[in-house]
């Protein structure tokens, strides 16, 4: 009894085969997806939360203990905390006076969960002293986008963005000088677009859009050159190790709709060193706070930068290496007579 083949030549046997382990691959991609994103949100929750304390002395230890999971800092005057805050060093303050009565400072365009963690604290210490509590909010998102939504669901479109312009570039130009042109173009005219975009249509953003839109480009242009950089030198596995830095992980340990310290350690700090992260940590340090915090997504980002172009660089001088060792010898009659042949 004759074998019917598939039209790929292949037996039914070994094509039902192949299909099975693709369902069983997408469906595995599939929950390794929905457990990423959702995983980090399920476990939020204030890690090492850093806030400040004004407080009579013996009072400020007692303020910690009101919420666990915060780091508290003691400082001499409100005056000092409010710097503190504004400077990125802490998420807010509480502020005890000598008669009791408490004020909580806050920067909710720093994180809106952090804010609302010093909040808690500051009404618990409020509601022992029966005292009356305040909240004064230092700097927060415009009335337009108050709770920042349109900055926290920025990651994903940064992230995805670089990576496909990236692998876009790859396939259509065809000249190495161009394809990184191409690639730090697509960077300035995305940054400044996506910046325009949430400020003017969001309403996230109401200030600083020159140097906003300059660090979105630093954060496109990293993420597209790093991609770039990973295809270009490893293949089909540069572009895996890419999706996995920049979406798999990038995007759901950002902290952008947090702060990185309300999420798993040391899944906050690993989320600050790949692009997502550092490029929301940069725009809400240039955006609120005239570039406090700004010089560790700074740093990351260029080292994602760097680290790109050093690959596609090696890449490019692997693939004329193997051009110059494909070609014939001057002088070879035999390599010429079998060119023409």
């Amino acid at each position: 009894m004759a074998t019917v083949a598939t039209p790929d030549g292949a037996p039914p046997g070994d094509s039902l085969r192949k299909s099975g382990l693709v369902v069983v691959a997408l469906t595995a991609l599939a929950v390794t997806l929905l457990l990423a994103f959702a995983l980090p949100a399920i476990h939020s929750g204030a890690r090492g939360v850093p806030i400040g304390v004004v407080a009579p002395a013996g009072q400020a230890e007692q303020v910690g203990q009101q919420v666990p999971g915060v780091d508290v800092t003691t400082y001499a005057d409100p005056r000092a905390a409010r710097e503190a805050i504004l400077d990125r060093e802490v998420y807010g303050a509480v502020v005890i006076e000598d008669d009791g009565s408490v004020e909580t400072l806050v920067a909710s365009a720093a994180s809106p969960p952090a804010a609302a963690v010093v909040e808690q604290i500051g009404a618990g210490v409020a509601a022992t002293t029966g005292a009356e509590a305040t909240v004064t909010d230092l700097r927060a998102f415009p009335d337009d986008d108050p709770r920042g939504v349109g900055l926290s669901a920025g990651a994903l479109p940064l992230a995805l963005g670089g990576w496909i312009a990236a692998v876009v570039i790859l396939l259509v130009v065809h000249t190495p000088v161009f394809r990184v042109l191409t690639a730090l173009g697509f960077a300035v005219v995305g940054g400044f677009a996506m910046t325009a975009t949430l400020r003017f249509v969001t309403g996230t953003f109401d200030d600083a859009y020159l140097l906003t839109s300059l660090g979105a480009t630093l954060g496109i242009a990293a993420t597209s050159v790093a991609v770039l950089g990973l295809r270009s030198l490893l293949g089909g596995a540069g572009i895996a190790i890419a999706a996995v830095a920049l979406i798999l992980l990038g995007n759901p340990l950002s902290g952008l709709s947090s702060a990185p310290e309300m999420l798993p350690s040391p899944w906050g700090a690993i989320g600050q060193l790949l692009p997502p992260g550092a490029t929301g940590s940069l725009l809400r340090s240039l955006a609120f706070f005239d570039g406090a915090g700004a010089l560790q997504p700074l740093v990351v980002l260029s080292c994602w930068l760097a680290g790109g172009a050093v690959l596609y660089a090696i890449a490019l001088r692997r693939e004329r290496g193997d051009a110059d060792a494909a070609a014939p010898e001057p002088g070879d009659r035999t390599a010429v007579a079998g060119a023409h042949g």
